[in-house]
């Protein structure tokens, strides 16, 4: 019997695969890339040149994002640019919903175009090297990539364009988007009102729950967080949400006056003399936030900021949200000053939907962090490390020269991709070892007798690209490769082609939004449907379905 038994070996080997270990170093290095503002300072730019014109914006937007995403990790350059798409989208009085899931679409290209690019990329490297003798070079299918790119771009911008939803509407402001002008409203304290003395917490126990006061302004000043302040005196405003009938019976039982009707805007809000302004902030896959409720996040004491609503894709909550259940996608509104803001945005559970501040970075440590990842880059290319040495080598460069604090590197990982990657990789090794994949890739030989090599080769990119739409890209490089090799080898095909295949096809996750880390993140702040990736990623799939296996077959034979 030619098939083995897993070894203890083999069930650990995904700690100490080279994959691994570069994945993790290069989460460090784009991150210190992020922290100091090329992608940000390179995205302000791309909003002035493409002013005036909005085709060229559209085009310029997804494009940058792609071609960065060729160098940095996609899913933190799609993390930055969906707040300038967002900020763009309100300057100019269009939807964000037109441009945010071509973004996704246009990054998961983009990461095709380096051996850096992506994670399932260096996986994909690691599993062909094992299993064939050819690992990737970084720019080994950096030409197949710049296709898929050209006929993603040419589609996103002509048939794409026309079937992407404007699911959010165009709103310049963003009151209007979570329809707080509906339901908030502003009193103020008289005297003898029953609120005088309460604090802030105890007016959600002590009254109705029909409504809820949000915040208190005190001689045009927010409070904030402020345990001693935080009781309410005669004179105070208040800032509460709660339908008409419910106000209109709270200023008669409460003796509240009642200063601006139900048509509160985003200026009302932010007009008080503390300089705090409406912001949001998503929820991103991988968030410590997921699953929490958020009465333990408690935004008023750790961030200063007090939360407004919650919007999950179009639906919109404003009443009980303490007990909410955080979910990847989820849009929160808050209201906070600078350094909430600040505080928010360098915490990596959060993507904070704002301007950037340019002033607010470094140049010559942007300059230093760019430089290392370059040098990484090129130490490569000429062939004097392999990538997981050059890699670590800029991680402790950046660690000793101070651009990343050791903290820093820990907390820019992202852990559960790591350890997902750790167990995966047996997965692999057991697919190929136990016969699996073997008796799979003879199913597929069976069905597929008497087809030509590349009829093969396309049916094998769409099959897997239909699998990586339920699972994770990671998970079908892992299952596929495997089964490539064997069905190449069977067939007599090159099976360089087959690994090829599977690394490209596990990169078109457009059908569904749990397919891919980018289209869950856009999911909430578009407002999208679940039925639009499939309205939008078909036609797309479709293309590349038939554009892949025929430029593989021209550069590398089937």
């Amino acid at each position: 019997n030619k098939w083995t038994k897993i070894t203890t070996e083999d069930a650990l080997a995904g700690f100490s695969n080279t994959a691994t270990i570069t994945i993790l170093a290069m989460f460090i290095l784009s991150s210190a890339v992020q922290k100091y503002g090329f992608v940000q300072v390179l995205g302000e730019k791309i909003q002035t040149l493409s002013d005036g014109n909005a085709n060229l914006r559209y085009f310029i937007v997804i494009l940058t994002a792609a071609l960065i995403a060729g160098i940095l990790n996609n899913t933190p350059v799609v993390a930055i640019f969906i707040p300038l798409v967002v900020n763009l989208s309100r300057k100019i009085n269009a939807s964000p919903s037109k441009i945010l899931l071509p973004l996704s679409y246009a990054s998961m290209m983009g990461g095709t175009l380096t051996l850096i690019g992506s994670s399932s990329n260096l996986l994909a490297s690691g599993i062909s090297e094992r299993l064939i003798g050819k690992p990737f070079d970084i720019f080994e299918f950096t030409s197949l990539g710049l296709v898929v790119l050209v006929f993603g771009m040419i589609y996103l911008m002509t048939l794409g364009r026309k079937l992407t939803p404007p699911r959010i509407k165009p709103l310049k402001d963003i009151t209007e988007s979570y329809n707080l002008n509906d339901y908030l409203t502003i009193v103020r304290v008289k005297e003898d009102s029953k609120f005088i003395g309460k604090k802030l917490e105890d007016t959600f126990e002590d009254f109705d729950h029909e409504f809820s006061i949000l915040d208190i302004i005190r001689e045009e000043k927010d409070l904030g967080y402020n345990p001693k302040e935080r009781r309410i005196r005669e004179g105070d405003n208040l800032i509460i949400s709660g339908e008409e009938e419910a106000i209109v019976g709270l200023t008669e039982e409460c003796n509240v006056e009642l200063l601006r009707e139900n048509r509160l805007r985003q200026k009302d809000i932010e007009e008080d003399e503390s300089e705090k302004e409406l912001i949001e902030i998503i929820i991103p896959i991988g968030s410590a936030a997921i699953g929490k409720e958020l009465n333990e996040l408690d935004f008023s004491k750790r961030y200063n900021s007090i939360l407004f609503s919650i919007r999950r894709r179009k639906n919109v909550s404003y009443r009980d949200m303490k007990s909410k259940v955080l979910k990847a996608g989820d849009v929160l509104l808050l209201k906070g000053d600078s350094s909430s803001i600040d505080t928010l945005r360098d915490n990596q559970n959060f993507i904070v939907i704002r301007k950037t501040d340019i002033k607010d970075y470094d140049k010559k440590k942007m300059i230093a962090s760019l430089s290392i990842l370059i040098g990484v880059i090129a130490l490569t290319i000429v062939g004097l490390l392999p990538i997981v040495i050059s890699a670590l080598l800029g991680v402790v460069i950046m660690v000793s020269t101070g651009l990343v604090k050791p903290s820093e590197a820990y907390e820019s990982v992202d852990w559960s991709v790591i350890f997902l990657l750790a167990g995966l990789i047996p997965l692999g090794i057991a697919v190929e070892k136990t016969g699996t994949a073997s008796f799979i890739a003879n199913q597929l030989i069976n069905l597929s007798s008497g087809l030509p090599n590349i009829v093969v080769l396309g049916i094998f990119y769409l099959f897997t690209a239909l699998l990586t739409n339920f699972l994770s890209n990671n998970a079908s490089i892992i299952l596929m490769i495997p089964i490539g090799v064997e069905v190449a080898s069977q067939i007599g095909a090159n099976p360089f082609a087959f690994v090829l295949a599977v690394t490209f096809a596990a990169s078109t996750a457009f059908l569904t939004p749990i397919g891919y880390q980018t289209n869950l993140m856009v999911y909430g702040p578009g407002g999208y449907k679940f039925s639009d990736y499939f309205r939008v990623g078909a036609p797309l799939q479709i293309i590349l379905t038939i554009v892949t296996p025929i430029f593989i077959n021209l550069f590398w034979g089937v």
